[in-house]
């Protein structure tokens, strides 16, 4: 089934605009909402050049709408720091953009939020928003990769001295590992199209030690953890990945799905394919779960690609 090109939208929350690019069907299933890392943008789901590497696009084949968005920070919102210094008002604006770029569009089952690396951040404060608990109830399932509880040896001294105007040495290897996972066009740079947002720099400090946890021990949907075979960042070993199981501990289901043949990037390289199958494969069950519970047991399963 061939789909069109993701469409660029930018909408007005609370006087902030917000981008993303959206490939939207007439009657979706569900709504899919992307949300990519750091120092990068929407276009890291839609892989430039290479059409079968698109989440949006795999997405739409598949009978999804889907909105990559640009994170708070990120795209046209980066010039606006002030309105989205403190989680909440992320959270708001987040969730303001996906309404007002819905519509009133159908939005069939509900939203799933895939998430990237920072983008792990939003999309767990997201699901467990208790401020509008409407609005998380929503949310029928998790895809979180590019991130963990700790860090690989090097990483930490090398994140520690990263700035806004700085990527200190061995960063983009670490990111980038191995070269030959990736197309030619993305190792140029091509999806590197931020400096980042200044609230990361201590997000980012935060996440491992205290935030990750606290956020994961709230979720109440179904998750899927994924990491990649080559990851760098991250430790994945056995110890680290049934550490993160543990977190979510209310989470009727949670997931370890290892991917083959991948680096860090899962989206953006040659394995980015079968990556979003599986992550799609997972939407499936999580609409399952919520149309017919008694078909999809309370389970944690550790899956090696």
């Amino acid at each position: 089934m061939s789909v069109a090109a993701p469409r660029p939208r930018v909408v007005n929350v609370d006087g902030v605009p917000m981008s993303a690019l959206v490939a939207a069907v007439p009657h979706p299933r569900a709504v899919v909402l992307a949300l990519h890392g750091g120092g990068t943008t929407s276009q890291y789901f839609d892989c430039p050049g290479h059409p079968p590497l698109s989440l949006l696009r795999t997405g739409a084949a598949l009978g999804f709408t889907v909105i990559a968005l640009d994170r708070p920070g990120y795209g046209s919102s980066a010039l606006y720091p002030e309105a989205m210094a403190h989680p909440g008002q992320r959270v708001d604006l987040a969730y303001g953009a996906v309404e007002r770029i819905l519509g009133e569009q159908p939005r069939g089952a509900g939203l799933f939020v895939v998430a990237h690396s920072n983008g792990c951040e939003l999309a767990l404060r997201m699901a467990t928003d208790g401020r509008r608990p409407r609005r998380s109830e929503r949310v029928l399932g998790i895809e979180l990769a590019g991130t963990g509880r700790h860090y690989c040896e090097p990483v930490h001294d090398i994140l520690a001295a990263a700035r806004l105007d700085h990527r200190p040495p061995g960063l983009r290897e670490l990111l980038w590992y191995p070269p030959q996972l990736y197309p030619a066009n993305v190792l140029t740079g091509i999806t590197n199209a931020s400096p980042g947002a200044p609230y990361e720099q201590t997000m980012v400090s935060d996440w491992p030690r205290h935030d990750f946890p606290a956020l994961a021990a709230k979720v109440r949907v179904p998750v899927q953890f994924s990491y990649a075979e080559h990851e760098k960042v991250w430790r994945s070993d056995p110890p680290a990945l049934a550490e993160i199981a543990a977190m979510f501990s209310a989470s009727p289901r949670f997931v370890i799905n290892r991917q083959l043949g991948a680096g860090h990037n899962l989206s953006l390289g040659h394995a980015a394919a079968a990556y979003h199958l599986k992550v799609f494969s997972f939407v499936e069950e999580c609409l399952l779960a919520r149309q017919h519970p008694a078909a999809v047991g309370l389970t944690t399963d550790v899956e090696d690609g």
